[in-house]
């Protein structure tokens, strides 16, 4: 076991900020999938102070963090174990830029505490497939679709 990891990623994202936004607050929330394919819906109350967690009825659930700070549609941080049941907190951070009708995302997640090497390893991965859908979501805007949260606004 090591005491910290680091994961940084730059995605690109031919898509609005704020469309770029709403498909990542739908991919972190009910939109999830522990892999392509397998839906693993979250729930994220997007506010300071506000829940990241999985809901499985009854009063049961896993808790994944807080939200630290979001500023709509340039920023959202998040703390807490994330997937990880044991003594480890993480900072997970997404700024958002746009330029010429393109969304960056800038993603950093920092944990730190007694992380298991197969959760070390592995966390690429999994965040990689997130940013991806994200990017996938997103992107059909340009073409005309725009994301479930946008439609549900009109």
């Amino acid at each position: 076991m090591r005491i910290d990891a680091e994961h940084n990623q730059e995605i690109h994202v031919r898509a609005p900020l704020d469309v770029t936004f709403a498909a990542l607050l739908e991919q972190l929330g009910p939109n999830n999938e522990v892999e392509e394919g397998k839906p693993m819906p979250m729930k994220i109350e997007p506010w300071p102070g506000g829940r990241w967690y999985r809901d499985l009825g009854d009063g049961n659930g896993h808790f994944w963090g807080h939200v630290q700070a979001i500023k709509r549609p340039t920023l959202l941080e998040i703390s807490g174990p994330l997937f990880m049941s044991y003594p480890v907190v993480s900072n997970l951070q997404y700024r958002l830029t746009e330029s010429n009708g393109e969304t960056t995302i800038k993603f950093r997640h920092a944990a730190l505490g007694l992380i298991q090497e197969d959760h070390r390893k592995g966390v690429s991965t999994g965040w990689s497939q997130i940013h991806e859908r994200v990017r996938k979501q997103a992107e059909p805007f340009v073409r005309g679709k725009r994301p479930r949260s946008e439609r549900s606004k009109s």
